[in-house]
């Protein structure tokens, strides 16, 4: 086979190919035989009939047309391979030769990945934030610690107050009409979690055991649900329980209860690493998102519309998946977003091809810098991945590779190996204002 590659635009390429005869005619004896089994012809037996004679009937084009049909998508791959060009698209082929006893000549036009003009990448400047952990830092951690760990206590008497549980009945009214999500039975709301619409909570404060007491709020005027934005509402809430938690003190005995340290000095002490793990780590990203959101803006290129529509069609699948994690359908959101899908694309369009492009710089510094995996590298990877599934490394890296992911865990050394580079790269500067660990 021989391929050659021509671009003709600046994103799209023509490739020719030409395929040796002898590989043609043996496509179309299997043509043949396939099409021989599935044609009646008078006085021969169902797939006995002679090739010269199935011809006469349904004409040579006929198998030479399936003969191509087999033989070019192949064709077309080796030939990509050989070429070195990355398709974006499905190409638009056209026969230029099919003949027995010739080579198959095609002609393959196809829209690949653009390229890339990088601008400045290295010395770029950025600022690196500095994180404080105080002790009130700490202090929270333990106070949620101690709150998710607290014993809820069911009330005999006695009036809601702030952090409680309240099991209440509520009915919402607009204009004395009862509204779409606006009544709920036995909910249990927790009073101060700044879940239910603004001063609704702090109007149940008080309230006793079967009281019943109307509260008036007003929507956001920024509501999602527009027709109930920066109306007046008024709920008819009865209290039906009260729980109170019963928090216990925070002591040895509560270290010991809820992790795995013997003393709270010890847990105050792996709390506080933590979070500095946490805010070096948010640091660390900030710091890679500056740099890259500059060698981006730096780069030039034209991105073709096939990749922005993927991406979209990606990001697309990510809301779907999302929503219905949370038991939601697509369908669903659109009704209350009063949105429709096109207009959801045409708003995600560019964030979609923001992230095009981005991948595209990335993939093209780590080319310009020769950054790749290793052997090593990628063993590593597998063995770190392998271990939190709690699955041989060796089986893991089997089923990688019959699934097609073994590019994904390459890939990614290659990201985060492009990442250091951009940092190792890049002038540094501390911020000497330092923010707060939240």
């Amino acid at each position: 086979m021989k391929a050659n590659a021509e671009r003709i635009e600046k994103n799209t390429v023509l490739l020719e190919v030409e395929v040796d005869a002898e590989l043609f005619s043996q496509a179309v004896n299997k043509a043949y035989r396939n099409i021989v089994k599935k044609v009646n012809i008078p006085g021969f037996r169902k797939g006995k009939t002679p090739r010269h004679i199935l011809e006469r009937y349904i004409g040579k084009e006929t198998l030479y047309e399936e003969a191509v049909e087999a033989l070019v998508p192949e064709a077309y791959l080796d030939a990509v391979k050989d070429t070195g060009i990355e398709p974006v698209a499905q190409p638009q082929v056209e026969i230029v030769q099919a003949e027995e006893g010739k080579p198959v000549v095609f002609k393959a036009t196809v829209m690949v990945k653009p390229e890339v003009e990088l601008g400045q990448y290295k010395d770029l400047e950025a600022v690196k934030q500095s994180y404080e952990i105080k002790e009130e830092d700490v202090q929270k951690e333990l106070d949620r610690l101690q709150n998710s760990h607290a014993k809820l206590l069911t009330l005999e008497e006695g009036a809601v107050a702030k952090d409680d549980i309240a099991v209440i009945d509520f009915l919402g009214k607009v204009n004395g009409e009862p509204f779409k999500g606006g009544e709920g039975k036995d909910y249990s709301l927790e009073i101060g979690s700044g879940s239910f619409i603004e001063g609704f909570e702090e109007q149940v404060i008080g309230m006793t055991i079967n009281e019943t007491k109307d509260i008036q709020v007003t929507f956001p005027e920024q509501y999602q649900a527009e027709e109930l934005a920066g109306k007046e509402a008024t709920f008819t809430v009865t209290v039906k329980e009260i729980k109170r938690k019963e928090l216990a003190p925070l002591d040895d005995e509560f270290a010991k209860d809820v992790s795995e340290f013997d003393t709270l000095q010890e847990l105050k002490d792996d709390i506080k690493n933590k979070l500095i793990q946490a805010a070096e780590s948010r640091a660390k990203f900030t710091l890679r998102r500056e740099l890259l959101n500059k060698a981006v803006d730096n780069a030039v290129t034209e991105i073709p519309d096939s990749m922005i529509e993927q991406q979209t069609k990606e990001m697309l699948a990510n809301m779907s998946n999302n929503f219905a994690r949370q038991g939601l359908s697509m369908e669903d959101y659109l009704s209350y977003s009063k949105s429709s899908m096109d207009k959801i694309r045409e708003d995600m369009r560019p964030e979609a091809e923001r992230s095009v492009k981005t991948s595209l710089v990335m993939e093209t510094i780590s080319k310009a810098e020769g950054i790749t995996a290793t052997e090593e590298e990628i063993q590593v990877e597998i063995e770190k991945i392998a271990s939190a599934y709690r699955q041989d490394p060796e089986e893991f890296r089997k089923a990688l590779e019959s699934e097609g992911s073994f590019d994904f865990i390459k890939d990614n050394i290659i990201k985060e190996k492009t990442f250091q580079f951009l940092v190792d790269n890049a002038k540094i500067i501390e911020d000497t204002n330092v923010q707060d660990a939240e």
